[in-house]
């Protein structure tokens, strides 16, 4: 087993491990990043399906994410801006596709004024958040402990409303169903786009794509760290505090000193809070270092096996974050024939399969390119039926915005991540009913000399590449300031 010294190990070579990595390594401190993976990127992936480039995760850049645009900018990409002109496709409770322009969907006149007052009232709920420290909002504790769907429904009686006010944080961005997370979750979503309204906009939220794909951000980050990225290295152990010099004393040994001695291990643990010091095992290497970087989400800390364990917060922290589950329809046609209606692919329905969609046509190519989303309880159920069935269903929720020619694509594919052994969900992970109020205060908190980062814990940017490369930012300039102090 070949063995490693550096000042950083950083574990995950997604946006948030490399930018925390570059930033260390311009710093002058010594690291190296082991990816599970066969590839750099995370929950990015830019990939050629059936001669069809498709971006098989995250894609968009938004005008608010400044951290991700001036990476983009100083990895010299170029950005292009989603086909939007024309009308947009709205199905309402009796099954019809209606087209409408602007940001309000054709609902009847109390149900758009029921959307804008509630809209109204929640923007002024956000301005109150701070997206990186929303557990210390007054009512942080109250709105923790009611669901979304409850808050929504308390407001107004009309159903129509209520789904698409709900849909915006619930099956577009938390894809987990409304009753099964907080109004506090669902403001924290707001507030990372510094609005209610923001995620409503798809204009907004749903700006630019990158020319080529979105992994390039960290396949490029990845070749400035050049041999310092490992690929296919699943940590098995992380060995940290007073002891992380004896990571290759056998595990038997380990266990029964544990039943031997708890009070000893739990001096141990006290202590190595306090205390530096990793040494961090995969199959092919060990590495010791100064600090470790967790860059991954929360979910997956349960792969490693850490000695001593994470303290007990963690433990039971990480027991109530969980990742939600999102198809994401990649369908390719020989010509973007939405456009010839004069559609611009932009779609919503909270009464459709696929609760929205949009032209997702590469930059100069031919052929167009509709990219649709199915999430929570739908996905849930899909995963229950045939492939056949599966791609039978939600190609005929596309016809019902675009018309029958949306059943026959020349590419089809479907973006699995809750299949992905090294991701398990997406978008990203939140806290069930009461978890955001009584543990995000420590969500991003080192354990000893373990640091934290990934989008998942971002405030501003939360679930987005934009929060993940702030959260790099943040690990390393708290690795530098102990390091340097």
């Amino acid at each position: 087993m070949d063995e490693i010294t550096r000042d950083v190990v950083v574990i995950g070579a997604g946006a948030a491990g490399l930018t925390a990595a570059n930033d260390l390594r311009k710093a002058g401190l010594s690291v190296v990043v082991l990816e599970a993976r066969d590839r750099v990127g995370g929950r990015l992936w830019t990939d050629v399906v059936e001669g069809a480039m498709l971006e098989l995760g995250g894609q968009w850049v938004s005008p608010d994410q400044q951290a991700l645009i001036d990476t983009v900018a100083d990895l010299g990409l170029s950005t292009y801006s989603r086909y939007r002109e024309g009308d947009s496709v709205y199905v309402g409770p009796d099954g019809v596709a209606k087209r409408f322009t602007g940001e309000m969907f054709p609902v009847a006149p109390e149900t758009e004024r029921a959307i804008d007052e509630i809209t109204a009232r929640l923007d002024a709920m956000v301005a109150e958040i701070d997206p990186d420290k929303p557990w210390e909002h007054p009512n942080a504790a109250e709105w923790d402990t009611i669901s979304w769907d409850a808050w929504l429904r308390a407001q107004t009686d009309d159903d129509e409303a209520v789904r698409n006010l709900a849909f915006a944080t619930g099956s577009a961005m938390l894809t987990k169903p409304t009753h099964t997370f907080s109004l506090l979750q669902s403001l924290l979503m707001a507030a990372s786009a510094r609005s209610y309204s923001h995620l409503v906009d798809a204009d907004f939220i749903l700006d630019k794509r990158v020319v080529g794909g979105l992994q390039q951000v960290p396949e490029l980050l990845a070749e400035r760290l050049g041999d310092d990225v490992l690929l296919n290295q699943p940590v098995r152990r992380i060995v940290w505090g007073p002891e992380s010099a004896a990571a290759d004393r056998p595990a038997d040994a380990v266990t029964g000193r544990r039943v031997d001695d708890l009070r000893a291990l739990t001096a141990r643990v006290e202590a190595a809070k306090s205390s530096t010091g990793v040494t961090v095992t995969t199959d092919d290497v060990t590495v010791r270092a100064r600090f470790a970087i967790l860059a991954l989400a929360p979910v997956l800390y349960p792969r490693i096996s850490f000695d001593p364990p994470l303290p007990r917060l963690q433990h039971q922290m990480h027991q109530h974050i969980s990742m939600g589950f999102v198809i994401k329809v990649h369908a390719v046609y020989d010509r973007p024939f939405w456009r010839e209606q004069g559609l611009s692919g932009t779609a919503f329905s909270p009464y459709e399969l696929s609760h929205e969609a949009y032209d997702n046509t590469n930059h100069g190519d031919e052929r167009g390119t509709l990219v649709g989303f199915v999430s929570d309880q739908n996905a849930d159920d899909l995963f229950r039926v045939s492939a056949e069935e599966r791609k039978e269903r939600i190609l005929e929720s596309l016809s019902h915005y675009y018309g029958p020619e949306a059943k026959n694509p020349v590419v089809y594919y479907e973006s699995d991540w809750g299949s992905e052994e090294w991701t398990r969900g997406a978008y990203a992970a939140s806290f069930d009913l009461g978890g955001l109020q009584r543990y995000g205060a420590d969500l991003r908190e080192p354990v000893g000399p373990i640091h934290l980062a990934c989008s998942d814990m971002a405030g501003a940017g939360y679930q987005h590449v934009d929060g993940a490369i702030r959260q790099g930012h943040r690990a390393a300039d708290e690795i530098l300031e102990r390091a340097r102090g």
